[in-house]
């Protein structure tokens, strides 16, 4: 298992990848359904966006609170409810990255012993703020294929 301060790296890491990999995308290419039942770019942009908030707000609970109650989220509603479609990706990205800035801010100043306090998810059970940080530096990298994946099939080239 990764440190903690390789976890908080590739948590910060993260924003940089994801620019990286929707650079010379235009709006219509964003909106962009190519792969029948996928979501659009720029709907997993929003997604993302979302997630980092749903993310911080469990390790902030975990360290601020004894044993917190950390409630399950629902993607696929949170994408039909919340118009992602309408949304502007360079907002999307800022919100990512200043919200990531804040925690990693907050993570560095935190003791060893700190990662090992734990709230209790509501799907998934006890979870430690380490497992929170896995997650949360492992969601960007999830979603990047999915990313590639729609640049193909809409014949753009890999961003470089």
């Amino acid at each position: 298992m990764k440190t903690i301060g390789s976890l908080i790296e590739s948590y910060m890491q993260g924003p940089g990848l994801l620019r990286h990999a929707i650079n010379g995308m235009f709006r219509e290419h964003l909106e962009a359904r190519p792969i029948e039942g996928k979501w659009s770019t720029l709907e997993v942009v929003a997604h993302i966006a979302d997630f980092e908030a749903i993310l911080t707000d469990r390790m902030k609970r975990i360290i601020a609170m004894e044993r917190p109650l950390l409630l399950v989220a629902d993607e696929n509603t949170f994408i039909t409810e919340l118009v992602c479609q309408h949304r502007d990706v360079q907002e999307e990205l800022a919100l990512i990255d200043a919200t990531r800035h804040q925690m990693v801010r907050i993570l560095k100043a935190l003791p060893k012993e700190a990662f090992n306090r734990s709230g209790i998810h509501s799907y998934k059970g006890l979870v430690t703020l380490e497992n929170v940080l896995h997650s949360a530096a492992n969601h960007i990298p999830h979603h990047l294929p999915f990313i590639a994946e729609k640049r193909k099939a809409l014949g753009l080239s890999q961003s470089e």
